[in-house]
């Protein structure tokens, strides 16, 4: 099984729908938000991927929850408060936005960890748990776009810089 990771859009509409495409090539199972969507202009993008998102809120997006939240119900797309635990495959991923919310306890409790804010690649392991940042997707870093994949089964991580 296959998951696509993305986090940190920040209302880049064109970067958006080519990480639509994307994982609708790829035929990903899930598609995982960071959080970041910033408004439900940007959010109601992501309806057209062919398989549902998951994502956590994140700082920018405080102040349009409510809305985010009305605009998830127009597609398959469920929003969280940070951390959500995501269970697939009988694995645990932690998907936040705020990689600080990282401690003992979750490294411990969690197959995988997800977050974004930062805007950098992460890829670590720590004791038995894989911690993933795929980095950039709002655009502001030229160059530098990437989403994830995750091979559930494998515990294996892969990036897709565009």
């Amino acid at each position: 099984m296959l998951i696509g990771v993305t986090g940190d859009t920040h209302n880049n509409l064109k970067n958006i729908s080519k990480i639509c495409y994307i994982f609708n090539c790829l035929k990903v199972s899930v598609v995982i938000h960071t959080g970041d969507i910033t408004l439900p202009k940007s959010l109601k993008a992501f309806s057209v991927l062919k398989v549902p998102m998951i994502g956590v809120f994140g700082n920018n997006d405080q102040y349009e929850k409510r809305e985010l939240t009305k605009a998830s119900k127009s597609f398959e797309c469920k929003l969280y408060e940070e951390p959500y635990i995501l269970k697939i495959k009988n694995k645990k991923i932690f998907v936040l936005h705020h990689p600080e919310l990282i401690d003992k306890k979750m490294i411990d409790a969690a197959n995988i960890i997800v977050h974004g804010h930062t805007h950098r690649f992460r890829e670590e392991r720590i004791n038995n748990t894989l911690i993933f940042n795929p980095g950039e997707c709002a655009g502001f870093l030229k160059g530098k776009n990437k989403i994830g994949l995750i091979d559930i089964e494998k515990e294996e991580l892969k990036t897709i810089s565009f």
